[in-house]
């Protein structure tokens, strides 16, 4: 069902979604910022319209609503452990195009590779998303290059104009809107102002001896800003927290990690992987282009341009992958 309707209108559709499920999307975050007198804008719940960012990119994507920062596992005393509950509420977000296929990349790592995770399936299996029609790249964006501009997984879609607002309702149980009947397409990015192009035919020993890992090796700092605000990437760590009143009593935390910063690779007997910040960005590049392919047969990156965004360096992901296709095409 595609309806026309106003902002007023949809907020009162939203009012009777809040009855039964969270609902989050992008807002900003006053003060949050990399300094002090700028926002943050990241996914909040919201419970209106006007609470919502979307003239902007989140700085964060909408992963940390289904897979939390710090998650509690756990606890545990000196004789047994018990279980986290998960919560029962559903969850609703909205999205652009290339977050939800990023969800389809997450769900490849923590579904489909191997034992499924409970934790996340529990959560997973309670979200629908709210496609938000892109009419425009934002700066640093390659979705299209990435072929994830464009989606059919949503339960509805969102036009935004001026004044009104156009809603495409596949999911019966979001047809609460009152409107009227207007025919239209969803909005999605045709065209950014950055394309890349990804390599074939990658031979993973040449890459890996390619001088670009030496220039990254001098700019990068090990922050992990561009692991954190990727909407891909999966990696965790897991914290064992001790109470102070009773220390045989504590929880098991999952708490994201970074393949980019020191100690991701530490192991026992004191060696250590990839000590070098060169050698952490390559492992990281391939995965998005190379690792993830072979195994799934499609990219991992979606292209939403967030690390290039975020990093203190200005390290491009997308000229990163089109110095690797230079270096690859070399010699050929």
């Amino acid at each position: 069902m595609k309806l026309k309707l106003n902002y007023e209108c949809f907020d009162k559709g939203l009012e009777k979604l809040s009855q039964e499920y969270k609902i989050f999307a992008p807002v900003v975050l006053e003060y949050k910022g990399t300094y002090s007198d700028t926002p943050s804008i990241r996914y909040k719940e919201v419970k209106k319209f006007e609470d919502m960012e979307f003239d902007l990119k989140s700085h964060f994507s909408p992963k940390e609503v289904m897979l939390p920062i710090n998650e509690i596992l756990l606890y545990f005393t000196q004789d047994e452990y018990s279980e986290a509950k998960v919560k029962e509420e559903k969850v609703l977000i909205f999205m652009r195009a290339c977050d939800i296929n990023a969800v389809k990349r997450v769900d490849e790592i923590y579904l489909r590779n191997g034992e499924e995770d409970y934790y996340y399936k529990g959560r997973r299996n309670k979200v629908k998303f709210v496609l938000v029609g892109c009419r425009e790249s934002f700066r640093n964006c390659f979705c299209v290059s990435m072929n994830s501009n464009k989606t059919e997984d949503y339960a509805m879609a969102l036009n935004i104009r001026d004044n009104e607002l156009y809603i495409d309702i596949k999911d019966e149980d979001l047809n609460v809107f009152d409107g009227q009947s207007e025919e239209f397409e969803v909005d999605y990015v045709k065209e950014n102002y950055i394309k890349v192009e990804i390599p074939e035919n990658i031979d993973p020993i040449k890459v890996s001896k390619a001088p670009i890992w030496e220039e990254y090796n001098a700019r990068c700092i090990s922050c992990g800003r561009c692991n954190f605000v990727c909407p891909t990437c999966t990696c965790f760590t897991m914290q064992d927290i001790f109470y102070k009143e009773n220390k045989n009593v504590g929880e098991r935390r999952r708490v994201w990690a970074s393949c980019q910063v020191d100690g991701f690779t530490d192991i026992a007997g004191g060696h250590s992987f990839r000590n070098s910040k060169g050698d952490r960005l390559r492992f990281k590049a391939m995965h998005k282009v190379y690792d993830f392919n072979k195994r799934f047969g499609y990219q991992m990156c979606v292209g939403c341009g967030r690390c290039d965004d975020n990093c203190p360096q200005y390290i491009s992901f997308s000229t990163t992958i089109d110095k690797i296709n230079e270096f690859c095409k070399e010699g050929e």
